[in-house]
């Protein structure tokens, strides 16, 4: 039976970043047009962060089942490590997929915009079915346009609207900023699963680019980001302290582009998820203040 500090790791806390940096560019939008609004703001964030838990227990449960996560370098899985029943592991995917609905609802009401339920109910599928299902997306090259659209587009742009009623060029931007860097959070796990992932038939886009394209597209995945974040000085000549990201940015390619893989590959891993934290809160301070 899993101990509680394995479900923890299970969960796998280093993607949370991916959740929360939308929902802080998304407020940070909402405000740079006076609509701040501070109940939308945590109940977007609740959302955010057990979707995020959740496609995680679903991923370990749906690649465990599956087989390919029987040798994989990286946080713990319970599943194929056989510390949780594959129906725990479910079943902890389906109460994180829960607690986001009752948040949603509680958004939708908080907000007056019902239409929001659909958008939830798609995200929910969204998460299962990229690694779950019979033909799950998430093995045919589909996962970063899912993460590009669900936490780039849908969390920042959603969080913008329930606090403003509507969109912002700068919530566009940072919302296409912050999707960019949840894909290099995803090729940059999946380039260190390469192997693994050739041998289980599991077709990631990094598995398709192969290893020198799928580190250069990681790299691009990081800078562009910069850059749209500095375009929004446009409307808020504060979000121009995105540029104190260049060194972090730099830190984190000069080994992806030196080769690096495997175990090497985790601290990139980990930095990349604290670089959007760190593109998040920027993005917020500039658009805020």
């Amino acid at each position: 039976m899993a101990t509680a500090a394995e479900w923890i790791s299970g969960a796998r806390p280093r993607t949370l970043p991916a959740a929360a940096a939308p929902v802080m560019i998304g407020t940070g939008a909402a405000a740079q047009v006076d609509s701040y609004a501070w109940l939308p703001a945590l109940l977007a964030l609740g959302v955010a962060l057990a979707l995020q838990i959740g496609v995680n227990f679903a991923n370990d449960y749906s690649d465990g089942v599956r087989g390919t996560d029987l040798d994989r370098v990286g946080p713990m899985r319970l599943t194929a490590s056989g510390a949780a029943a594959p129906g725990a592991v479910k079943g902890a995917a389906f109460a994180a997929f829960g607690v986001a609905a009752v948040l949603g609802l509680a958004l939708s009401a908080v907000s007056g915009h019902w239409w929001l339920l659909a958008v939830g109910a798609v995200c929910v599928a969204a998460a299962w079915y990229y690694t779950g299902g019979k033909t799950p997306y998430g093995y045919r090259g589909l996962g970063e346009i899912a993460v590009f659209v669900f936490f780039g587009l849908v969390a920042v742009l959603g969080t913008t609207y329930t606090q403003a009623d509507r969109i912002t060029w700068p919530a566009v931007l940072g919302a296409v900023g912050v999707g960019l860097i949840a894909c290099a959070l995803l090729m940059v796990n999946n380039l260190r699963d390469i192997p693994t992932d050739v041998l289980a038939g599991k077709r990631t886009l990094a598995v398709r680019l192969g290893d020198h394209r799928a580190r250069r597209a990681y790299v691009a995945m990081l800078w562009v980001p910069v850059l749209l974040g500095a375009v929004c000085a446009f409307w808020a000549p504060w979000t121009l302290v995105v540029l104190l990201l260049l060194g972090p940015a730099m830190l984190l390619a000069i080994p992806v582009l030196a080769g690096a893989r495997g175990k090497l590959l985790i601290p990139i891993l980990a930095g990349t998820g604290l670089y959007e934290l760190g593109y998040g809160l920027l993005l917020w301070f500039g658009l805020s203040i």
